[in-house]
């Protein structure tokens, strides 16, 4: 099935581009294409191993209107199969055992609620150590067989889970009460069963030119922490324990996701726009945007739409900006005429002599701008 969705979706996608290059007799074939993909019976496991889903998108923003209609079509009858296959996997969980299940929670939880408040009241750790309940022996309500071996472990795995919680939190009870004497095997080593959730390898798609492109994310993203910490920047500093919560191989796989739905692969048309961005990412002088990215100040959907400017470091900002305040007051626009006065003071030398210009850099309704110079000292500036 994968097989004939992947060759029927390429017929597609090869007649969609021939009629983008003026050939209008193909609209028809990828017309016929797109609704065979239609009654084929896929599912979500299809969609997923294929990625037709995604390549989809690009044929519902066609110059055709026809391709367009049928491409959107198609693509939400997809979405309506990924959903309602959900909801069967939603409603097939929902058994009587997993309801007990529940139960059987909720009762741990609360006798051990009521422990933790007792325990709070008499100032004392005595029977804080809560014993794992025997998953084997426990019987369902209404039932007179015990528990599966299946269900017996997913009981077990959800009470371990329960029980670390119950150990964290008697843990800070002890602490937060600097009287209580601090015994027993819960005080001698923290909680176990604590995931990590950075990732230890980089997430393949099996597309050599993706996986080559989160590489490199990847590797700029781990710079990050140590330029923090040996930055010159007191503010830049205090984000050190922001940037290592942050995991750089999720972030690399979520920039280089967003940049290949929305520019598609790296070597097609936009391929002046990846290397504009993946410069400004990999630049060793660009600590500040490859930082924000890190952290979420910049949203990886939004990498795509900024301009070179303004992915540009704090310090080229800076510069930029200088460069066009220079050119504003050099710029006389033809040798405007300057007038002599000592109406304004310098506020560099003190003196009074200077000459000035108006120009209208602003709306047409604003008044005009006044650029000053001393003559005594060169000093420029500018007033509304």
């Amino acid at each position: 099935m994968e097989k004939e969705l992947l060759e029927t979706f390429e017929a597609a996608k090869k007649a969609a581009d021939r009629v983008e290059d003026g050939d209008p007799s193909e609209v028809d074939r990828c017309v016929d294409a797109l609704q065979r993909l239609k009654k084929m019976p896929v599912t979500t496991k299809d969609l997923v191993a294929t990625q037709v889903g995604k390549r989809l998108r690009s044929l519902t923003k066609h110059s055709q209107a026809k391709i367009q209609t049928v491409a959107t079509d198609l693509l939400q009858f997809w979405k309506d199969v990924v959903l309602q296959e959900a909801s069967k996997v939603k409603r097939n969980l929902d058994t009587p055992q997993e309801r007990n299940l529940l139960k059987v929670e909720r009762k741990t939880e609360q006798a051990v609620k009521v422990k933790d408040e007792r325990n709070s009241k008499t100032g004392s750790n005595e029977g804080n150590i809560v014993p794992m309940p025997k998953c084997a022996e426990v019987k369902f309500e209404g039932q007179n067989e015990k528990v599966s071996k299946s269900e017996s472990v997913k009981l077990e795995k959800a009470n371990s889970v329960k029980f670390e919680k119950m150990r964290n939190r008697v843990t800070n009870n002890l602490d937060a009460n600097p009287k209580v004497k601090k015994e027993g095997p819960m005080s001698e080593k923290p909680a176990s069963g604590v995931v990590s959730l950075k990732l230890t390898s980089m997430a393949k798609c099996n597309n050599p030119p993706r996986d080559k492109l989160r590489e490199i994310l990847a590797e700029a993203f781990s710079r990050v922490s140590k330029e923090t910490l040996e930055s010159n920047v007191y503010e830049v500093r205090n984000l050190q324990d922001e940037v290592d919560a942050c995991d750089p191989i999720r972030v690399a796989v979520y920039v280089e996701s967003a940049l290949f739905e929305k520019l598609g692969p790296s070597t097609g048309a936009h391929k002046q726009k990846y290397r504009s961005i993946m410069f400004n990412l990999k630049d060793s002088n660009n600590k500040d945007f490859r930082r924000r990215v890190l952290l979420g100040q910049v949203k990886p959907q939004e990498i795509v739409d900024l301009a070179p400017e303004d992915m540009a470091s704090d310090e080229r900002k800076l510069s930029n900006k200088q460069i066009k305040d220079k050119a504003l007051f050099d710029c006389e626009r033809g040798g405007a005429p300057k007038a002599t006065t000592d109406q304004f003071k310098c506020g560099r030398c003190g003196q009074r002599k200077t000459t000035y210009y108006q120009m209208q850099t602003r709306s047409a309704d604003e008044p005009m701008t006044t650029f000053v110079t001393c003559v005594n000292c060169n000093n420029h500036w500018k007033f509304c």
